[in-house]
């Protein structure tokens, strides 16, 4: 597997790629391919997240549950697609909030990078996923290397805004020290929940934490 990470976070997490689970699910990404299933994202965008936000940079975290599964979407970053590529669903609503919460305008782009090059881990929980079969690599063993890069966070950082929406992200408030950190919970911003994530001014909120610490708001206009 091509592993492409920032320095820090080989360092955290290297000890994670000889474990025997770890080994597996490589194992099992490999026989997929040889079946002829098509994975996405792309093999060299499968840790893009770790390469944008190094360790000793992470402020926010994004959580998202799996990679986009229809051809061209997925990039590595939790909810983010190409620019170009038509936003999904969920990441519509994230815009639609961010415009409300923020009064500002976005400007039609889908690819979140200059978020994440200024500390915001968009960090799924599942890593890949077989084309077009949503949560199909959720059983490989994806989730027990992101909860350690959780765990990770938790212990070398302090002050990082976890953005946790919808139940499955936050079933992992658990890994994070709230003493330590902050932790802002909502719906999913998927239409599923009916516009319940609307209204959770996360993107103003996480700004003003930011700045209690003295730390340099995110620009979350694209």
């Amino acid at each position: 597997m091509d592993v492409r990470m920032e320095e820090s976070w080989k360092a955290a997490l290297g000890e994670e790629f000889d474990k025997p689970y770890f080994r597996s699910l490589v194992g099992r990404l490999h026989q997929e391919k040889r079946e002829g299933q098509t994975i996405y994202p792309p093999g060299g965008l499968i840790f893009r997240a770790f390469e944008l936000t190094p360790l000793d940079e992470v402020r926010v975290v994004i959580l998202g549950q799996d990679p986009y599964h229809g051809p061209g979407q997925a990039m590595g970053l939790s909810f983010s697609v190409p620019d170009g590529v038509a936003p999904p669903p969920s990441l519509k609503n994230i815009f639609r909030e961010i415009e409300s919460d923020l009064g500002i305008r976005m400007s039609g782009r889908t690819n979140l990078e200059p978020w994440a090059r200024q500390g915001v881990l968009l960090l799924n929980a599942v890593l890949t996923v077989r084309a077009s079969q949503a949560a199909s690599h959720s059983s490989f063993g994806w989730t027990e290397f992101t909860d350690t890069v959780i765990r990770c966070i938790n212990e070398h950082c302090t002050g990082v805004v976890f953005l946790l929406w919808g139940n499955f992200a936050r079933s992992k408030r658990p890994l994070i020290d709230t003493s330590k950190h902050y932790v802002l919970e909502a719906a999913h911003p998927s239409p599923l929940a009916r516009g319940a994530f609307f209204g959770c001014r996360h993107f103003s909120q996480t700004n003003s934490i930011l700045a209690s610490q003295g730390r340099k708001p995110i620009d979350w206009q694209l």
